[in-house]
């Protein structure tokens, strides 16, 4: 009696849910169905920059003066980086003057910060049957950073004095 019970209940179910299926819509339309689009991306990004990476990145002016940091990048609906948030001054973000400045007036570098500060000089003494001269030289070096993901810094044309007297950039709500 079980099984018949049991056999009773799997034919009700497979009956109610053939019905179920063959009462589902089917669309028809005069048009033929679009094609797929599938959009193709690489798995390599050569030439990118990410822009998780651009958040902190430092910029200096002409004379390798650090003014600030990229806080934010402001986009367009297209897409279009147009706007670079600069924070300037202050510790940790507290007391930071945050300015707007046009994205494409910033210069984007790969290389590192050139050293211009006084190291240890090599020196080189000369002696001559008259007397000793003194040759002083000091180098200064660059560090080359090859990222794939984002640039070293970013230079532009302006003192950290200057950055500060503009007008300060507040998010809207």
């Amino acid at each position: 009696m079980l099984m018949k019970s049991i056999a009773a209940g799997l034919a009700g179910t497979a009956l109610l849910a053939t019905v179920a299926f063959a009462q589902s819509p089917t669309v028809t339309t005069d048009k033929a169905a679009p094609a797929a689009t599938a959009t193709t991306t690489t798995t390599t990004a050569s030439g990118q920059w990410r822009t998780s990476k651009m958040d902190g990145l430092k910029i200096y002016n002409e004379a390798n003066e650090n003014i600030g940091s990229i806080n934010d990048l402001l986009m367009d609906k297209n897409g279009d980086v147009k706007i670079a948030v600069i924070g300037v001054g202050g510790f940790l973000g507290v007391g930071e003057h945050l300015v707007a400045v046009p994205y494409e007036k910033l210069k984007f570098v790969n290389e590192a910060v050139a050293y211009t500060g006084t190291k240890p000089a090599a020196t080189t003494t000369t002696g001559a049957a008259t007397g000793t001269e003194k040759t002083t030289t000091t180098t200064a070096t660059t560090a080359s950073t090859t990222s794939k993901w984002y640039p070293d810094h970013a230079v532009f044309n302006a003192t950290k004095d200057e950055l500060k007297n503009m007008p300060e950039f507040k998010y809207s709500e």
